[in-house]
């Protein structure tokens, strides 16, 4: 298969690239539906024109429906971008990008996205997609989750659909909550995700940045001793990656602070900790939590994460960690890939 895709690349490459468009197009009807040809040309970067055309074909191929609200696709052109996923992914050589990303960072899987998060809204919809697919195959009873906050793992949770078929299943926060948006915080995500899986979820109901005394007083409550607990036997680990500097504000960190991790040459942030292009942990937030020596020993430890502009955050989070599984986009990969020689000892 491999050696027909390179010789139709060879001979016939414009074909390819129809496919790609055609392929583009129905995925961004799909996740933006019902959507006008305007707001999807624009959305495409597409001319009208161009739109039009290729509407009016997937359209007499029965790929989507059009009405007064707008552009659907049907039950064959949901089946036929499914189908196409797994082609497109080998036409572009993603699975060769993916183990020379593995190979960079040095972890123990890489799942790559086609596209660019930061070029395309519809590509984070799709990795969140890949994610939940990814995260629903590795399931099983008696499996103990953590979840982190951001908009990234909420996309994940999103798309993963109704399954209570597991036994004993537990879903709980990696860590205390952040002052930020409530649908976004870790302890909302957890219930969402323990109510697709038909599972129990604790909660833990910890501001951020707490002082010594009241961060120890609250480790001795019973209610957080016990999902601390059960976060310490965690199977599966769900999280996002931050930059540095715009965590350590999100965080509520002063300027002080901020300045602080920059200089110790912090790019990338999880878990509250802060790490260099190393993958070194160069500072850390008191929080409570999974800490560094819990996460370095998981089996699934599933990282999230997209965008160029966060290249350097997320191979630093990354790097050296051979438990690690990262699933990102197109862009962000060949981005890291392209810093590597520059940043990072391989």
């Amino acid at each position: 298969m491999q050696d027909i895709l390179k010789l139709q690349q060879k001979i016939v490459p414009e074909l390819m690239d129809l496919l790609e468009k055609r392929y583009n197009i129905l995925r961004a009807i799909y996740y933006n539906q019902p959507v006008g040809r305007r707001i999807l040309a624009n959305h495409l970067e597409m001319g009208e024109r161009v739109v039009r055309t290729e509407i009016n074909f997937l359209k007499k191929q029965n790929l989507i429906n059009i009405s007064t609200p707008g552009m659907t696709v049907t039950s064959e052109g949901e089946e036929i971008i499914d189908r196409l996923k797994d082609f497109i992914h080998e036409i572009k050589g993603l699975s060769e990008i993916e183990e020379a990303l593995k190979q960079t960072l040095r972890i123990k899987k890489v799942v790559i996205v086609p596209g660019d998060v930061e070029e395309d809204h519809t590509v984070m919809n799709e990795l969140g997609r890949t994610a939940a697919q990814y995260v629903r195959g590795i399931l099983k009873d008696n499996t103990i989750i953590a979840v982190t906050g951001g908009t990234t793992i909420k996309e994940v949770i999103d798309n993963l659909s109704y399954i209570p078929y597991f036994k004993n299943t537990i879903v709980v926060p990696a860590r205390g909550a952040m002052e930020r948006k409530v649908e976004t915080e870790a302890n909302t995500l957890a219930a969402s995700l323990a109510n697709k899986l038909g599972a129990t979820y604790k909660l833990l109901n910890v501001p951020e940045n707490l002082s010594d005394v009241a961060f120890s007083t609250i480790l001795n409550e019973k209610s957080i001793k016990n999902v601390i607990d059960i976060l310490h036997d965690a199977n599966v680990v769900i999280y996002g990656i931050g930059r540095a500097d715009e965590m350590s504000t999100r965080r509520g960190l002063s300027q002080e602070e901020t300045n602080i991790i920059l200089e110790k040459g912090s790019v990338g942030e999880a878990f509250g900790y802060y790490f260099n292009k190393r993958g070194e942990v160069v500072y850390s937030t008191p929080s409570i939590g999974l800490k560094i020596e819990d996460i370095r020993k998981l089996e699934n430890l599933i990282a999230v994460a997209g965008g160029k502009s966060k290249a350097d955050a997320i191979a630093s989070v990354q790097l050296n960690n051979e438990k690690n599984i990262l699933i990102t986009d197109e862009g962000t990969a060949m981005e890291i890939l392209n810093m590597a020689n520059d940043n990072y000892d391989n």
